[in-house]
């Protein structure tokens, strides 16, 4: 079997490969999206970091392929559906480099705080600027972390170490969790208030793109600084730049960028902006973890069908996959659509199997199902392998019933779910042999195939309701493919889901909600 490395890979996942019987491997890196197409047909395996796009086209063009190894944890550079639809695997290392780039947050905040960078290069310059380059202490100071997953975690371990105050926002922990841990959690509004350091550590998605603006900036003390060794887009960087001219900001130290390289940049020309070149990952630690990580990954898979970190594939037999296929499927869908739906970190849920599931070990399923639920917080850290320890981590108790007795369906998977400030329920089960359903939502019944763009509508019972809401969206040209009506005995309300030829822009949104009929409107993707 062959596997190309189309990335820079450290040496020693390289040897594994070469040393390993049976695997050819070739290393060839730089290539352009129309050479790495031309010879990706030959390869059973493919070793990527974050340059290489593997796409819809580039999938289509390799017929060979069995698995995509990612060494490292981002996978947006990999359309992970198209892999899934031509049966790809795709594999991450989630943990190789996560004390890499928490030191590399803490080493950003201390070489703002004194002007390292400055003091560098002024004294290389033949300058002695003393009196203009006075920093600030750390100690006692209070540093906001957003995010408390495995990077934002070791960072604000590493901050109390300093003798900082440390205060935490993370929407998808508990605060028990946090507290647990021995730090505050707050409302992001409390920690913009307070806080004399920012730091962000959440994946990128579209609720955390461009969460540092304007508006977030306004909330700040003055003086503030700002560290971001996530993922670029996820400041706005023409904001941002108005608060560092106005003083608002003190100072920013930037390891990514909404455009990397980020070419002519005003930020790069800021004194009081300290910045390198997406180096978070970057030590010989690091590199070496993931290289191990990715080569023992795909080999184990290409020679023994051993999956490990897989984003798309759950670690179970092929025969096995095929019976429980629809299953896991379903289970993704109410977990996806149950994390869109409710409010509040995750304190409990209750997965309830009723009815006949011939035999079907549950646990794969269970597995689906929190990875579904985590996936929109967590996004590519989570997977077929940790999800379950993720859940704990977060401090999310998870348990199971089963039951032979099914009133209404030949087989029912209802997710109950308690977060910090609702309770919710979703029920699914299949039709015939293999289409998801989700029947249940909270009170009300419906029939919805959970798959595609929505707009989730809970609408007043009243005549013109529906009508009012048609009417705008024909207004603006935008056709409706399905919808699905939710209804209720006891309820006033309805709710529904609409799937639309074309996503519904956020103004048309807007102009919905304000309807006198509608109470609420969100937009979902499962």
């Amino acid at each position: 079997m062959k596997v190309l490395v189309s990335d820079q890979l450290g040496e020693i996942g390289i040897r594994m490969f070469e040393e390993e019987e049976g695997i050819a491997v070739d290393v060839k890196t730089g290539l352009s999206p129309d050479e790495l197409k031309e010879i990706i047909g030959e390869y059973n395996g493919l070793v990527i970091r974050s340059a290489t796009k593997v796409t819809a086209d580039l999938i289509q063009a390799a017929k060979k392929l069995k698995v995509v190894g990612r060494a490292g944890i981002g996978l947006d550079n990999v359309d992970i559906p198209a892999a899934t639809q031509q049966g790809i695997v795709v594999m991450n290392t989630p943990t190789g480099n996560v004390i890499t780039t928490a030191e590399h947050a803490i080493s950003m905040m201390m070489s703002l705080t004194r002007n390292i960078p400055r003091g560098t290069s002024s004294l290389k310059a033949g300058r002695w600027d003393k009196k203009k380059l006075q920093g600030r202490e750390v100690f006692n100071k209070i540093l906001g972390v957003i995010g408390f997953g495995k990077i934002g975690s070791i960072v604000a371990d590493r901050a109390r170490g300093l003798k900082m105050r440390v205060v935490v926002h993370d929407p998808f922990v508990t605060p028990e969790q946090i507290e647990k841990a021995g730090f505050e959690s707050v409302t992001l509004e409390k920690l913009y208030r307070h806080s004399d350091y920012i730091t962000i550590h959440v994946p990128k998605m579209k609720e955390t793109t461009c969460l540092l603006n304007k508006d977030a900036f306004k909330q700040m003390k003055d003086g503030v600084m700002i560290i971001n060794c996530a993922r670029g887009g996820m400041i706005d960087e023409g904001d941002l730049d108005t608060a560092l001219k106005s003083g608002k900001v003190a100072g920013a130290a930037l390891d990514v960028f909404e455009t990397e390289p980020p070419g002519t940049c005003s930020l790069l020309e800021k004194e009081n902006v300290i910045c390198t070149p997406h180096l978070g990952a970057s030590t010989r630690e690091a590199q070496t973890n993931v290289a191990v990580a990715v080569a023992k990954q795909i080999i184990d898979y290409l020679k023994n069908g051993t999956i490990a970190n897989a984003v798309n594939v759950p670690s179970v037999t092929g025969e096995l996959l095929g019976k429980m296929g629809p299953y896991l499927n379903l289970a993704d869908r109410i977990g996806g659509l149950m994390a869109q739906l409710s409010k509040g970190a995750f304190k409990e849920i209750v997965i309830e199997y009723t009815g006949d599931f011939q035999g079907i070990d549950f646990t794969p399923v269970t597995i689906s199902l929190l990875k579904g639920l985590l996936t929109p917080s967590v996004k590519d850290v989570v997977n077929y392998v940790n999800a379950g320890v993720i859940a704990k981590d977060m401090g999310i108790k998870v348990s199971e019933t089963t039951s032979a007795e099914s009133d209404e369906y030949l087989n029912l998977i209802t997710l109950k779910a308690v977060t910090t400030e609702m309770e919710s329920q979703i029920a699914g089960t299949i039709f015939g042999k293999k289409r998801p359903q989700i029947v249940k939502i909270d009170g009300f019944q419906l029939s919805m195939e959970p798959e595609g763009y929505f707009a989730y509508i809970r609408n007043f019972n009243k005549p013109g309701a529906f009508g009012s809401i048609t009417s705008v969206l024909g207004k603006h040209g935008i056709n409706i493919d399905r919808m699905n009506v939710g209804v209720s005995n006891e309820e006033s309300t309805n709710i529904v889901f609409l799937s639309t030829d074309t996503p519904i822009p956020d103004e048309i949104l807007d102009e919905i909600a304000a309807l006198s009929l509608v109470e609420s409107i969100k937009l979902v993707e499962l």
